[in-house]
């Protein structure tokens, strides 16, 4: 199925990310035609985190410092703890999300668990529905967002879930705003 041919997606992470939640979009939006390219803080390679151990390492496609937001059709936003954690502290990380919100073309923005940390940080939840990963429901509460307790939300460009339980229904819904 190529659906997605002719469609480029950044998936911004660095260590510490789920593993599931970074392989999983990724493998389903290269099944559909997509080109998707990890955007990380240094070159190199980055390390997954898995169950209650660290994963395996992916390579880094662009740095922040050589990515530009315009080439990108969508962007992902893996989750874990340590990986949000560490990105919504990085200025350049910010910048290239708040991006995709910066034009008219309304670009898919796609956070699992931990993720919507970042668009909490980059100023885009206000007034707008998602779910997350329980435990950070009040961090964006108090950013301005309505929380949903479902597997996947979307609120325009917006795409979130809870958890890797749900990847099914994120990527489903990542490649249906892709499609559209």
């Amino acid at each position: 199925m190529n659906n997605l041919a002719g469609k480029s997606v950044a998936i911004l992470a660095t260590d510490g990310f789920e593993q599931s939640e970074l392989s999983s979009p990724k493998d389903a939006l290269e099944k559909a035609g997509a080109s998707v390219h990890i955007v990380s803080v240094e070159s190199g390679k980055i390390k997954g985190w898995s169950g209650d151990n660290w994963g395996d390492e992916f390579k880094v496609s662009k740095t922040l410092d050589n990515a530009n937001s315009d080439d990108y059709d969508a962007l992902v936003l893996p989750g874990g703890l340590i990986n949000p954690d560490t990105l919504r502290q990085n200025e350049k990380a910010i910048k290239f999300v708040s991006a995709f919100f910066d034009d008219d073309r309304q670009r898919p923005v796609a956070a699992i668990c931990h993720g919507p940390w970042l668009l909490a940080e980059a100023a885009q939840v206000s007034g707008k529905r998602l779910t997350s990963f329980p435990s950070i429901q009040t961090d964006l509460k108090n950013a301005g967002a309505h929380w949903e307790d479902k597997e996947v939300v979307v609120d325009g460009q917006i795409i979130t879930s809870r958890k890797p339980d749900d990847l099914d229904a994120f990527n489903k819904a990542i490649i249906d705003a892709l499609v559209a």
